[in-house]
């Protein structure tokens, strides 16, 4: 049998068809799915961003508003022209549907005192902070009738507070810094700047500081590192409160709360979390590290992250507030004295008899009776809550003003006891001052403003620190801890008789 070759380009033979696409399912070319599917990416972007605008606002991310603004009109919305029927209004009325930087600052201020441009809009709507200010202090005095020539102006960049410290500037008050030191703690000296108005401050903490470095100096040990922040939520019952309070306790749940709770930073790190109860109401204290910062920002995030977690247990709970007053921020309170709030530390020295008696010009048993009687027995008198000391919030404003702390945390910073006893035979005074809830950062805030910036340098202690996150915020507690020490111990010795 012979076999008949087939020829090589036979006309039965198929050819292969074309390797199948993964646009070829779509109903339409890929040029025009992509074109909708980026129209509609970024038209719910920007409905969200709007939406949220003012939650984000809360947490201090202002970024969002400046991208959002960056849609709207140039001119005025109608929330911020005030209509009326005086012919005068709808003048200036014209003015505001222009670009400000073309319209004279004369236009402008008068525009700002018959309330057709709102005084906070004129950073945003001149892009001039200092302009802005200028008119806007402008406006003031001729609101006001008064004049305020000697408040500070010139000399400031506006630029940095914008969105950071202080909204509508219009100048700023000048307030002296003097220096105290060397303060000689834990091996280091250290030159403390102080800002205030009162007289021989300075000067009585300068001689603490003298009578500690010539007794060889104090030692600052830090206890704890935690800010707080306690939101209140409110459930239907007494049952569901106590419900969600024996989950947040139970500690099988705390790390998955810490892993909601850590996504919100890289250096906020969930340590605790404390319950109260008050009838359906429920108190949730949550304390965290924050690294260099104070951290309050970034503890209200992580509380976020955790609340949204729990609603989907929780549904019926109602979140009243990110916070319940049980945290608790810039007013004394019984919590923050006994479990703390910040950074929790204590500072001691013995300063030998004869610089108790040259430079202190006291006696060892005059300044243990006086501390007694005064500061201990006193203040239980007056039913005093953490104020057990002659005047520790002089020396922590004095020192918060000038780093670009809130002074308002002088509060629970200036919490205080201040010991002393007689050692050595009673020849030597052991002093010792306590502070369980010293609230300073170096990030953030007023710290990165360029006087404040330059006091924290002076320190050793300006921005984050690189090596150990956190390190530059608890020297700065530290050396706030050393200072009072430094001021009660020549208080009391001004004092005794």
């Amino acid at each position: 049998m012979h076999l008949r070759n087939k020829p090589p380009h036979s006309t039965n033979r198929r050819s292969p068809s074309p390797t199948p696409k993964a646009s070829d399912a779509l109903p339409l070319p890929l040029y025009l799915t992509n074109g909708i599917f980026l129209t509609l990416f970024f038209s719910v972007a920007y409905f969200l961003l709007h939406r949220w605008r003012d939650k984000i606002r809360f947490f201090g991310i202002t970024f969002v508003q400046s991208f959002i603004s960056k849609f709207d009109d140039v001119t005025f919305s109608d929330d911020d022209v005030i209509t009326s029927p005086n012919p005068k209004l709808h003048q200036h009325k014209v003015v505001t549907d222009h670009k400000l930087d073309k319209v004279s600052n004369e236009e402008v201020v008068k525009c700002v005192v018959d309330g057709s441009i709102a005084s906070y809009l004129l950073e945003e709507r001149l892009g001039d902070c200092r302009k802005a200010a200028v008119i806007r202090r402008e406006a003031v005095e001729r609101k006001c009738g008064k004049e305020v020539l000697g408040l500070g102006f010139e000399g400031f960049y506006y630029e940095a507070i914008l969105g950071q410290c202080c909204e509508m500037p219009i100048g700023y008050v000048q307030v002296p810094v003097g220096v105290v030191g060397p303060l000689l703690l834990n091996g280091g000296e250290f030159m403390v700047p102080m800002a205030t108005t009162e007289r021989c401050l300075v000067a009585s903490t300068n001689r603490g500081c003298k009578a500690i470095c010539l007794s060889g100096g104090a030692t600052a040990v830090l206890l704890k590192d935690g800010m707080s922040r306690a939101p209140v939520v409110r459930f239907g019952s007494v049952a569901r409160a106590a419900c969600l309070k024996f989950f947040l306790e139970d500690p099988i749940n705390f790390d998955t709360l810490s892993i909601v709770f850590n996504k919100s930073s890289r250096f906020g790190r969930l340590q605790s979390i404390q319950c109260s109860i008050a009838g359906k109401n429920l108190y949730i204290r949550f304390t965290c590290s924050t690294g260099d910062a104070m951290g309050m920002n970034m503890v209200s995030k992580g509380i976020q992250n955790v609340l949204d977690f729990l609603q989907i247990d929780f549904p019926d709970m109602d979140v009243v507030g990110i916070s319940g007053n049980f945290c608790s921020d810039k007013k004394p309170a019984a919590v923050n004295w006994i479990e703390g709030r910040g950074k929790s530390v204590v500072c001691e020295s013995v300063i030998t008899e004869e610089v108790v008696k040259k430079v202190l010009k006291t006696t060892v048993p005059a300044l243990v009776e006086l501390n007694m009687l005064k500061n201990l027995v006193g203040s239980a008198v007056a039913g005093s809550l953490g104020g057990f000391n002659a005047h520790a919030a002089n020396v922590v404003s004095a020192i918060f003003i000038p780093t670009g702390q809130d002074p308002a945390q002088n509060i629970e910073s200036s919490h205080c006891i201040t010991m002393m006893e007689a050692v050595n035979g009673g020849k030597d005074l052991h002093i010792s001052v306590t502070m369980p809830a010293i609230e300073a950062g170096t990030v953030g805030g007023g710290t990165q403003l360029a006087s404040q910036s330059a006091c924290l340098n002076l320190l050793g202690v300006k921005g984050a620190s690189k090596e150990s996150p956190g390190s530059n915020a608890r020297l700065l507690a530290t050396i706030v801890a050393g200072s009072v020490l430094a001021g009660e111990l020549s208080s009391i010795s001004s004092a005794a008789c």
